[in-house]
């Protein structure tokens, strides 16, 4: 008798946990991402005279900021341009947090 209330037990707590991790978290397209970013980058104030295109690696922190991880740039233009308009920026529909992205950006 003990064993089974044992198994009853151990089934119920297993079935519980098993539909608590079961938790839906919606996939957002890269493409979407990528319109996002790019109207941020279109209502930013830039300095930069030429057409350049720069591979982005980012991040989503746990809360949708955006985390810059890596430019393909040296220019500090370049490089200061990224980080005051996308590093820290909240996303109406932010990707995974922590899942790195990479993505072509074309400042102009």
């Amino acid at each position: 008798m003990n064993k089974f209330k044992l198994m009853a037990i151990a089934l119920v707590l297993g079935t519980t946990s098993l539909f608590a991790n079961n938790i839906v978290n919606p996939e957002i397209s890269k493409d979407e991402i990528r319109k996002q970013i790019v109207e941020l980058v279109q209502d930013s104030n830039h300095t930069i005279n030429a057409k350049i295109e720069v591979k982005v690696t980012f991040t989503f922190s746990s809360e949708g900021e955006i985390v810059i991880l890596k430019v393909n740039s040296t220019d500090s233009a370049v490089l200061t341009f990224v980080r005051e308009n996308l590093n820290g920026k909240v996303l109406a529909k932010p990707g995974k947090a922590h899942k790195h992205y990479t993505m072509p950006i074309v400042i102009k």
